[in-house]
C-alpha cells in the first residue's frame, strides 16, 4: 500500500487516521516511556508524521494530547496550521478549573480544534464520577466539542456511569479500552464494552492494539477476536480507525498497521470501508 496508493478503502474516499500524536521530547515530562519503550525517546514532528501516511495512503490526520498542559494544545494546534494533513486536533483543558469557560473562549476561533481528553487511564478509580470534572465536561456539547475516553478496561464501567451522565455529548472510546491481548482475555471487557456501545453517543477507535499484544510475537490472528468484539458492539457505522503513532512502533510499523487493519476489514463493502478508514471520523470530529 506505499507511496499514495491505499487500497479499495482509501479509493472509496478519504483515509483519515484518527488517533496519532507528536511531541518534541523531555524526558521529566514523558515518564511513562520507560526503557522498553526507548525508541520513542525522541522528538516526532509533522515532517515524520507526513512522510509516514504518504507511505501508508492515509491523506488526513487528528493529532491527540500526550501532555496535561493547556501549552501543548496551543503546540498542536500550531503542528495543524503548517500542516495541512492534520485536520483536527484532541486537546487538554483544565476541565475541573473554575475559569474553564474562559479557557474555552480563547479557543473559539481554532477551526481545528475539535475535542477534548485527559489520561484517565492514570488517574485514580472514581476519577470520571467527580463532580468538578463533570461539570466541566458538560461544557463542551454546547461548544459542538468531543471527548476522548482514554481508560483501561477495567474502567469501562466508571466510564458507562460517565458517558450515562452526558447524554448530550459525543464520547470517542480510544483504543477499545485496551484489550488484554497479550493475556488472551475476552472477558469481562466483552461484555462491558457492549454495554457501553448501547449508548449510542459513544463511538469506538481501532487502534492501539499492537501495543496491547506481545509486542515481539504477535500476529494479526492474535489480533481478530478483539477487532471482532469492536464491530459486533459498535457495527461499522460507529467505528473510526487509529494508528496511535508513534506509540505503535514498539510493536509495529506505521504502514504495517495499516495493512494489518485493511486485511481484516478486506471483506466488508466498500462503503463500510469509506466509514471506518475515513467517513466516520469526518462526521465524528467534523473534519474540515
Amino acid at each position: 500500500m506505499a507511496n499514495g496508493q491505499d487500497g479499495e478503502a482509501g479509493r472509496a474516499g478519504l483515509t483519515i487516521d484518527a488517533h496519532h500524536h507528536l511531541w518534541r521530547y523531555r524526558a521529566p515530562e514523558y515518564g511513562w516511556i520507560n526503557d522498553a519503550m526507548a525508541a520513542l525517546r525522541r522528538d516526532f514532528l509533522p515532517a515524520e508524521l507526513e512522510r509516514e501516511i504518504r507511505e501508508a495512503g492515509v491523506q488526513g490526520t487528528v493529532a491527540v494530547q500526550a501532555r496535561e498542559t493547556v501549552e501543548e494544545t496551543n503546540w498542536l494546534l500550531e503542528c495543524a496550521r503548517s500542516s495541512p494533513a492534520i485536520r483536527g486536533v484532541v486537546g487538554w483543558a483544565p476541565l475541573a478549573a473554575d475559569n474553564l469557560a474562559a479557557v474555552l473562549d480563547g479557543w473559539s476561533e481554532e477551526r481545528r480544534l475539535v475535542g477534548f481528553r485527559e489520561i484517565a487511564q492514570g488517574k485514580p478509580a472514581g476519577f470520571l464520577d467527580d463532580e468538578r470534572f463533570n461539570r466541566g465536561v458538560g461544557q463542551l456539547a454546547e461548544r459542538n466539542l468531543t471527548y476522548d475516553v482514554l481508560i483501561y478496561e477495567n474502567q469501562l464501567q466508571e466510564a458507562i456511569r460517565f458517558v450515562d451522565a452526558h447524554p448530550r455529548q459525543r464520547f470517542v472510546l480510544d483504543h477499545a479500552a485496551k484489550p488484554r491481548i497479550a493475556a488472551a482475555e475476552l472477558e469481562p471487557r466483552r461484555t462491558h464494552l457492549r454495554d457501553l456501545a448501547r449508548r449510542e453517543n459513544v463511538v469506538c477507535k481501532v487502534s492501539g492494539f499492537v501495543t496491547e499484544a506481545d509486542w515481539e510475537r504477535w500476529t494479526p490472528e492474535d489480533l481478530r477476536p478483539y477487532l471482532d468484539v469492536c464491530v459486533e458492539a459498535f457495527g461499522v457505522e460507529r467505528l473510526l480507525a487509529g494508528s496511535d503513532w508513534p506509540v505503535c512502533l514498539t510493536a509495529a510499523s506505521y504502514s504495517r498497521w495499516w495493512a494489518v487493519l485493511r486485511q481484516y476489514f478486506a471483506a466488508f463493502r466498500p462503503e463500510e470501508k469509506q466509514r471506518i478508514f475515513g467517513g466516520n471520523a469526518m462526521e465524528f470530529y467534523a473534519l474540515p
